[in-house]
């Protein structure tokens, strides 16, 4: 009797071109959780950002990896899949899934940066050679759209008839999980609060005990598409209302430090219970358990990982009502965008946060449930897209 051939695991080769934080997070935890799958990995270290995201395929011409044969090809937004797929012919019919941690249309411009179009045609080009593009929010895939087809009015012709249509079809959301470690142990969570509103997220919304002084994290690179500048005017305004609060910053920083912390170590050192980088993720953990509020400044959050984090473990998010946030939170956890008036947004994220003190009297806001960001939600989805798209019918 013939014995049925021995089961072969599909086998993935995962390129991360600018293996930054979040990317490296996002990459590990996939291959961790989807067993049923051989994985092989080719990451770059996040440094050189315009030439990480030009000169990516270049960097891995030689790659052994890329000689062999695959079932699928999964690749960050910061590859330049066209080019990989022109540079190693074996791999042109493998099926490529593309997923867009960020895109280059919707990128604030940096000052210390030159204007370049490039970036946005990588991201182009790479979205047309994928057989599927999978966004981490919907914020990031309606702002991708959005700047291809203002790209497309800008150039002066050759652009084929039907190519936003095609993209925009063979998109879809799917979002990068919250680590299980971040969540509450619900022992330490206050009874069930009546509903405040309509929830995105669903209806198990938590009211916490309330610390005094009030604790605020903010958890973000420390560069200037976070909004340093916002913060230093939030924590002044505070400092006017004789809010009794602590402020804890974490996140990764760099060689040049922006003047608003450096301002901030200064001005509110009698007030910081942390500044900079914790060690592991253990610590970062237990520095989000330990507040009462997570505050984002951001002025570009493609999906607001780490504010995500904060609120499974317990805090209360209060973030402006920009970029990804409105498809998070309810409009009572965000505050008006006042663009470039700093000052009037911080006079109303001051009075969010400040009526979430203790003292305050008036009625706090609950922790909003992110359940659905879950390793255990979200998992199967990515099983089942992976195995789609090597099927061909992603």
């Amino acid at each position: 009797m013939l014995k049925p051939p021995a089961f072969r695991k599909r086998r993935i080769l995962l390129l991360s071109a600018y293996d930054a934080g979040s990317h490296r997070r996002w990459r590990e935890l996939l291959v961790h959780s989807q067993p049923d799958f051989e994985w092989h990995v080719l990451s770059l270290s996040p440094r050189f950002f315009r030439w990480r995201i030009r000169g990516n395929a270049l960097t891995w011409l030689n790659e052994p990896l890329l000689k062999e044969s695959w079932d699928l090809l999964l690749v960050t937004s910061m590859v330049d899949l066209a080019s990989i797929r022109g540079f190693h012919p074996n791999l042109a019919a493998t099926p490529a899934l593309l997923y867009m941690h960020e895109n280059q249309f919707a990128y604030p411009a940096s000052d210390d940066q030159h204007s370049s179009v490039d970036p946005q045609v990588v991201n182009l080009f790479s979205a047309i050679a994928a057989n599927a593009v999978v966004f981490n929010s919907d914020w990031n895939r309606r702002s991708c759209l959005d700047g291809i087809e203002k790209l497309f009015r800008r150039l002066p012709d050759g652009i084929p008839e039907g190519t936003l249509a095609r993209l925009a079809e063979k998109s879809c959301v799917l979002p990068v999980p919250i680590d299980d470690h971040a969540f509450i142990n619900e022992a330490e969570v206050g009874p069930e609060c009546p509903e405040v509103g309509e929830r995105l997220w669903g209806n198990d919304q938590k009211i916490r005990p309330c610390s005094s002084p009030l604790r605020i994290v903010w958890a973000a690179r420390w560069e200037y598409d976070k909004g340093p500048d916002r913060l230093l005017a939030i924590l002044q305004e505070l400092d006017r209302r004789a809010v009794n609060f602590q402020v804890c910053i974490l996140g990764e920083s760099f060689r040049k430090v922006p003047e608003a912390l450096v301002t901030i170590r200064e001005q509110f050192s009698h007030r910081l219970v942390q500044f900079g980088y914790a060690p592991n993720r253990a610590q970062y953990y237990e520095w989000l358990g330990s507040a009462d509020i997570i505050l984002s400044t951001a002025l570009h959050e493609f999906q607001g990982l780490a504010v995500l984090e904060a609120v499974a473990a317990g805090c209360v998010p209060i973030a402006p009502e920009r970029e990804v946030y409105p498809e998070l939170f309810a409009p009572e956890y965000l505050y008006p965008d006042c663009g470039d008036d700093i000052s009037a947004e911080a006079v109303y994220a001051a009075a969010l946060i400040e009526n979430q003190a203790a003292d305050s009297g008036q009625e706090r806001l609950p922790v909003p449930g992110v359940q659905r960001f879950s390793r255990d939600a979200l998992v199967p989805g990515y099983k089942a897209l992976l195995s789609k798209t090597i099927a061909g019918s992603a």
